[in-house]
Order: C-alpha cells, then structure tokens, then sequence
C-alpha cells in the first residue's frame, strides 16, 4: 500500500496558523481542539484531558507486535515576536520559539500518513503533550496514566534543531540533553546608605560573590570530561544608586549530562550559600525547583531511529544522518518518559534560522514532510525489527 502523504501546503497553512495563535503550557485549548479535529478526521478517536490539554490517539493493527508511542510537544514560550512574517504570533507576549508548532505538525502528518499505510503489526501512540517549557508536562502525563492507559514499548521524540543543516536527522545512543535543576537564591541583608556600607550587610557584593564563586563548581568541582554549566540569569536588587539594598535575588539554572554531577552541582550550590552567609553575616535561602532528567537514550532505540533515518536517506536522498551527534545541555521532559521506557529522542535540521528561544526564531516549512516521512519510515522499521525476532 502507497502512503497518502498530506499535502505540503495544507500542513505549511496549518502550522503557520499554529504559529499566529500560541499557547503557553498547559493553556493550548485551542492547538489540542484543532489537534483533535485533525486527528477525528482521520478516523482516530483521540483521548483528551491528560495533563489538561494533552491528546492521545491509537492506531492498532490488530496483530501482535510493539506498541511505539511517538511523541510531540505544543507549548509556546512567553517571548514577544521580533518576527514579521505575515504568520507572526497575535498572542502579546507568547511565541513559538522553540518549533512545537512545527513538531505538532509532522506528528499530525505521520498519523495521516500511517492511517493510509501502516505497519503490519503492533501500536502506534500518536502524544501532543502539553507544558514541555518548564511545565514537565511529559511527567503530568505520566503521572496521570499515560502508561497505564497506552502500554507502550519504545518512547521516540523529535525536536528541530537549528544547528543542522534544513533536513538532516540527528541521533545518538546514551545522554543527548542534560538534566536540569532551576534555582532562586534570596540574600536578606541589612540596608545601608552607600556612603556608609560598614553600616549594613551588602547583599549585591554577596550576590557577586555568588555567582562567581558557583563557577568554581563547575571549574574544579565536576569532571571535566562530563558537560555541566551554572548559569545565572537574573540578579535582581535595589531601587536607587544612593542606597544600598536590604535584599537581592538571583535565579538561574544548573545543568549537567549526568545525574551524579547534577546532584553535585545542586549540593555545591547550596553548600557555597550557607558558607557565604556565615562569612558576611547575612541570610541566604536557596529553592531548587523544576526537575528535568538526563535525557537518555537507549541503545536498541537508538539503532531503530537510526536505521529508520539511513533507509529515508537511501529512499529519498538528502543530508546523510548524523547517527552520533553531540549532546546539548539544553534540557527536555522527553527525559521523564525515558526513565520509564526506552526510546530515543533524534533532532532535524532547522537549517540557518534564528536559535531556539530567540525572538526572531521560525520554524523551516521545508523540512515537515522530511519530518512527517521519518516517523512514517520509523513505525515500519520498528514493526519489522519485532517481526524479525
């Protein structure tokens, strides 16, 4: 049977639409209705309501074999577009700037593709999960039955990537996303006019301190040959240039490729606050919060991605595979569902846009079908791996 592959056209207009109206995690109403819709057209019968937006649908071949969930974010960011294309968000202040408007896309493409076509045997769980950007909505779902609900084998997610050239597929086997913690760092000291700082307890020199003391953990704390970064990305303090603060606030994230170093990082932070404190007489409380895993993937999942990607390139033509790419300390919830399933989380080339989370960012139409085929191509390299024993 001949895969019907949706239309180039119609998958541009509708992501391009996604894109002019974005949602933030956990408020996509409006992209799980048109996913929804989509998907019903098509014959499924999608489960909705988990992790409040969050869609599922099923296509079941009726014989025994692997059940693969394939996976899609749809979240936007709190960003304001910088971008003038005539499809530029309408929502003030929310942009798609990191692709999910593309993702949930060429998952929907693949469910019309594998409707018309698919494998000879097993499950294909088709997920457009909500609240990726900071929400860890992958573990929302997990937590609400996503397994227990849709049994599942092999866990596969695919994410744009703009350091690639338009259409390359990426993947590589063990950790390709680090693990993260974000943190918020309070320092209460004593205010004081800045003529007099012998009178107060100066929480900005303290805060400084902080920060350029956290590098050392990362400097000549960790193992070199493991990636990890401490970055700061607020600092916030005072209200005129003639007084010194009472308080001051820091907030960054901690990130790392491996769990053990990430767990040194955070006790190493938090050990580095309490010696502060001590040494300049203030008070400073730390709260970690929003826990993303090294996201792993699995040898055995990897090898089915990649030879999916090897036999799209052998069909088609294009940018040869990248099957060992280097990982990212980017953080992704794709992680939480790793640590329950073996899966392998792959990357397609963006090509020369903007970066991720940048407020010029867009993501290329010319790579959807590329992407719609690779899930295609993958659904029927993993039926027939399980068929082969």
């Amino acid at each position: 049977m001949q895969p019907q592959f949706p239309d180039v056209a119609f998958l541009t207009e509708l992501r391009r639409d996604l894109h002019t109206h974005p949602e933030l995690r956990f408020e996509e109403k409006r992209t799980a209705s048109l996913v929804g819709e989509h998907l019903r057209r098509l014959g499924y019968e999608p489960h909705t309501g988990l992790a409040r937006t969050g869609v599922v649908a099923t296509l079941d071949t009726g014989s025994p074999g692997p059940a693969i969930m394939l996976r899609a974010d749809m979240d936007a960011l709190p960003i304001s577009e910088t971008g003038k294309a005539p499809w530029a968000s309408r929502a003030e202040g929310v942009m798609h700037a990191c692709g999910h408007d593309g993702h949930t896309v060429m998952l929907l493409g693949a469910a019309a593709a594998l409707a018309s076509d698919p494998p000879s045997y097993g499950k294909i769980h088709f997920v457009f999960q909500p609240g990726e950007e900071g929400g860890a909505g992958a573990q929302v779902m997990i937590d609400e039955g996503l397994f227990r609900l849709f049994p599942t084998d092999y866990c596969f997610g695919l994410h744009n990537w703009p350091a690639l050239p338009a259409g390359q597929l990426a993947v590589r086997s063990g950790p390709i996303m680090a693990g993260g913690w974000r943190f918020v760092i309070e320092i209460i000291g004593k205010g004081s006019h800045a003529a007099q700082p012998h009178l107060g307890r100066d929480p900005l020199t303290v805060g400084a301190a902080v920060v350029q003391e956290a590098q050392m953990l990362v400097a000549r704390r960790t193992d070199p040959i493991i990636p990890a970064v401490v970055s700061f990305c607020i600092f916030d303090a005072g209200t005129t240039d003639n007084i010194l603060p009472e308080r001051a606030r820091l907030a960054g994230t901690l990130r790392a490729l491996a769990p053990s170093v990430l767990d040194d990082l955070k006790d190493g932070l938090q050990h580095l606050c309490d010696g502060l404190a001590v040494a300049h007489g203030v008070t400073i409380s730390v709260r970690f919060h929003q826990p993303y895993p090294v996201t792993v993937n699995e040898d055995m999942a990897t090898r089915l991605a990649g030879k999916a990607m090897q036999a799209l390139e052998a069909a088609e033509g294009g940018p040869a595979p990248d099957l060992n790419i280097a990982p990212s300390l980017a953080s992704e919830d794709f992680g939480f569902m790793l640590r329950q399933k073996p899966g392998a989380y792959a990357m397609i080339g963006n090509g020369s846009s903007s970066k991720l989370h940048s407020p010029d960012y867009d993501f290329n139409d010319d790579v959807i079908q590329r992407g719609v085929r690779y899930w295609h191509t993958l659904a029927h390299i993993c039926a027939a791996s399980a068929a082969a024993g």
